[in-house]
């Protein structure tokens, strides 16, 4: 099954600025942690624990980047969904992603499901989708509960959600982002490292997919989300 062309793609001066915003925290920290090495004042343990920091920063700065070309190109481009088993594919974002929140010494997990679910989606597109949201969602949590990815049925679609346990948003902030999220960067006032870029994305690459990004408001944190349509083909599990 294909999904029809996308007029998308971060095109527009306010993505162009978004992206900067996003890419100047990391390429930074890489900065500073490069001309902390070259001092010289570092144990040979110390030196190692830079050298991760580096190379997990330079990770995410990498995604973020692979995201936004992914993201231009989605209007000269077509994508096959097929029936996708979400919790798996949680598990597998869950796996790739690990190293940053052991390093930061966070936790991240998928909720357990009992009953078969499968949905309708690009694999590849999907995956980066979960790996935007855990990874905004590191940057935020406070605490010590883990991040946690779930997938279940919702209003006749299947839902995958990262929850996070960060600082709320406002109500009256929340009302303003609701409205336009996953539509343009918009960035969270009590999160000021975030531009909002990695939603904006994430609504592209649900759009592409014919589906939508959300996000749902708690006492202490977020839980973002993409719906897709359900798969009925679970013989495939």
């Amino acid at each position: 099954m294909e999904v029809p062309e996308q007029q998308t793609g971060v095109t527009s001066g306010s993505s162009l600025v978004a992206a900067a915003h996003e890419l100047k925290a990391p390429l930074a920290l890489i900065r500073q942690l490069s001309l902390g090495l070259e001092s010289g004042d570092y144990s040979q343990a110390d030196v190692a624990r830079l050298a991760q920091q580096i190379t997990l920063t330079s990770e995410r700065a990498l995604r973020l980047t692979t995201d936004l070309t992914k993201s231009a190109r989605l209007e000269d481009s077509l994508f096959d969904v097929e029936p996708v088993n979400p919790v798996h594919l949680c598990e597998e974002v869950v796996q790739e992603i690990q190293s940053l929140y052991t390093a930061r010494g966070r936790r991240i997990q998928v909720a357990p499901r009992q009953r078969p679910l499968l949905a309708l989606a690009n694999k590849d597109l999907l995956r980066r989708v979960l790996l935007g949201f855990a990874d905004n969602a590191l940057q935020y949590c406070e605490g010590d509960a883990p991040v946690l990815l779930r997938a279940r049925h919702c209003g006749g679609k299947v839902r995958l959600s990262v929850r996070d346990f960060g600082p709320a948003v406002p109500t009256r902030l929340w009302q303003s982002l609701d409205v336009s999220l996953g539509k343009s960067p918009q960035p969270m006032h009590n999160r000021p490292a975030s531009s909002g870029l990695g939603i904006y994305i994430a609504g592209q690459f649900a759009e592409a997919m014919q589906g939508k990004v959300g996000a749902t408001r708690h006492r202490d944190g977020a839980s973002f989300y993409i719906d897709l349509m359900p798969s009925t083909q679970l013989r495939l599990l």
